[in-house]
């Protein structure tokens, strides 16, 4: 009894438990279809906006193509009509007004193709520049791009490939629009033949219309895909480039080379399964529109044998259907384009509507430029270590020692605001960085990273881009040594860096983006191991400039430099239970065992 009694206990357990995941499961399929809903309308809504932006431009383009499309159309007709006058008038006289009514006819034709297709290509370029300009000042916003959204590499494809694909919309209605012009103009001279004729052509849309959809969904998936490989391939080569000469460094050029061949082979097949669809869309259409033309052909020649329809009348049948098979394809060509057009606005929408990694705040209160501000750390978690309390008075200059790179790096993310602790604050001058937004945290806290980019340009270019005024460059360039970089270098301060500073050795990039950060003179400046790539005797005269120069400027040094360390005002050593040590970097030395293992190390 009590078996049968557990045996009904675990039966209903594992219904209770198959219950559950069922509607997990359904749960997880719901937010699935919500999510892939709420993206496509946010595409949508991105190719509507690449319409819209120009649209006075683009139908007027779409009316000129409207015409060329019709008379084009109105050739067969005339063709017909000439032959029917030859044949039953016979006068030469007519046939020279005929041929010039024809040329007449080509010249509308052509100057309507071009003045609209120039017309049209300029609201597509229009619109990409639109679009890389929006997704430029999204990388840019203060807010921040979350994961992969941010990756430099995706971003670059998103902003080139991806918004030149959703721009070609404009062309794509362009196409559309003179195709179903030529299909309507085409249906109404074939009713004035024949209402059959005309019938017969307006039932051919249906088949061609029904292919299109059908291949429509799947398209719009593998174009999705064959970007997303392409924005990976980009990401990687971006990847490689950006450390290739650490690579060559270490040896790891083989290793690197195929890592971005997998991504390039896995972009290729992805091209390659895209490419295959639509062949198979061309040629399902091509067969549709090739029974299409034969059957009008043959129905067109039965009426001409049986007198239904006259000898000229036949040649405009016969000659129309040969012309309906251009606009069938352009009509699929712009639903291809169009396939594309959606998937890449899916990825496009997805870095214009990604989150802000850090939420916006209020204006930073109103303060003097010229004094130097507090900053206050109060029971700061950062990665494992913490929490931290931590005072850094105005105009002081701290040196920080931090026992986990991990922990390093969330640390200037906080100082710099591009993401907010999960606990403790930071405060400048008592107001919390929360609180005020990030552009205008940044615009007090500098954080000058050790692995600071240069931009392209030149050395003087770099060190003043953000510089208070010529006297700010001239002392900066001094005390980061960069004045000494510029000397060596063939045209002084204004030889080229090169890209990323490609054309600098690494210690010398280190002085010019030090230098760029002091020439900045912002009120309160973290730089985080500037000088990892100097040489001993550049670093400590370096170390006595830096701290001659931000004299009654709030500093922070975040570094395990001793010549750095040396010349602070004080040390702050952070480890897991929050500060561990504090003191003058020659004290630090003789009393915090841990302080000195890492100095002599």
């Amino acid at each position: 009894m009590r078996a049968l009694t557990r045996a009904r206990r675990d039966a209903r357990t594992a219904g209770d438990s198959a219950h559950r995941l069922r509607t997990r499961d359904a749960r997880t399929a719901g937010d699935s279809t919500h999510h892939s809903r709420t993206r496509d309308a946010r595409a949508r809504a991105l190719v509507r906006r690449a319409l819209a932006e120009r649209r006075g431009t683009l139908l007027l383009a779409c009316a000129l193509c409207v015409v060329h499309q019709a008379a084009e159309a109105a050739v067969p007709l005339a063709i017909g009509l000439i032959v029917d006058r030859a044949v039953r008038t016979g006068s030469g006289h007519a046939m020279v007004w005929s041929v010039v009514g024809l040329a007449l006819l080509f010249l509308v034709l052509s100057g309507s193709m071009r003045i609209g297709g120039r017309l049209a290509k300029g609201a597509a370029e229009a619109a990409e520049h639109d679009l890389r300009l929006a997704v430029t000042a999204r990388v840019l916003a203060p807010g921040g791009l979350p994961g992969r959204a941010g990756a430099s590499g995706e971003l670059l494809s998103t902003a080139t490939s991806d918004a030149g694909r959703v721009s070609m919309m404009n062309a794509a209605v362009w196409f559309a629009a003179g195709a179903l012009g030529a299909i309507v103009a085409a249906a109404v001279i074939l009713f004035l033949t024949s209402v059959a004729l005309g019938l017969l052509v307006i039932a051919g849309l249906v088949p061609v219309v029904l292919v299109s959809r059908a291949v429509a969904a799947p398209l719009i998936r593998r174009s999705g895909a064959e970007q997303a490989a392409a924005a990976r391939a980009a990401g990687t080569a971006a990847d490689l480039m950006a450390g290739l000469r650490v690579l060559r460094g270490i040896g790891a050029e083989r290793v690197a080379a195929a890592r971005y061949r997998r991504a390039s082979d896995a972009s290729r097949d992805a091209a390659v399964r895209a490419a295959r669809l639509n062949a198979l869309r061309a040629a399902a259409v091509l067969a549709v529109t090739g029974v299409f033309v034969a059957l009008v052909a043959l129905v067109a020649g039965r009426m001409a044998l049986h007198g239904s329809i006259t000898v000229g009348q036949f040649v405009t049948a016969v000659t129309m259907t040969q012309f309906l098979v251009g606009p069938f394809n352009v009509i699929t060509h712009a639903t291809a384009m169009a396939a594309r057009a959606r998937a890449s606005a899916r990825r496009l929408a997805d870095v214009l509507d990604a989150p802000p990694l850090v939420a916006g705040g209020g204006p930073a209160p109103a303060r003097d430029r010229e004094a130097a501000p507090a900053l206050d750390v109060t029971g700061l978690r950062i990665g494992g270590l913490g929490p931290v309390d931590l005072r850094v008075a105005p105009g002081e200059l701290v040196g920080l020692v931090l026992a986990d790179e991990p922990a390093t790096a969330d640390l200037l993310d906080y100082l710099g605001r591009r993401a907010d602790p999960p606990e403790g604050r930071i405060a400048l001058d008592g107001v919390p960085l929360t609180a005020v937004e990030p552009a205008a945290v940044r615009a007090a806290i500098l954080v000058a990273e050790h692995d600071g980019v240069l931009f392209s340009g030149s050395l003087r270019d770099n060190v003043t881009a953000a510089a208070r005024d010529e006297a700010a460059v001239a002392a900066a360039m001094d005390a980061a040594a960069a004045d000494e970089v510029a000397a060596s270098l063939p045209d002084g301060a204004d030889s080229p860096v090169g890209e990323a500073g490609a054309l600098l050795s690494g210690g010398q990039r280190q002085r010019v983006a030090l230098a760029r950060a002091l020439a900045a003179d912002p009120p309160v400046l973290v730089l985080h191991e500037p000088t990892t790539a100097v040489d001993s005797v550049t670093e400590a005269r370096i170390a006595e400039r830096l701290a001659a120069l931000r004299a009654g400027r709030t500093t922070l040094l975040v570094t395990g430099s001793p010549a750095l360390l040396a010349v602070t005002d004080r040390v702050v050593v952070i480890g897991p239970e929050g500060v561990e040590g504090a003191g003058p970097h020659h004290r630090l030395l003789h009393t915090h065992d841990g302080y000195r293992a890492a100095m002599l190390a």
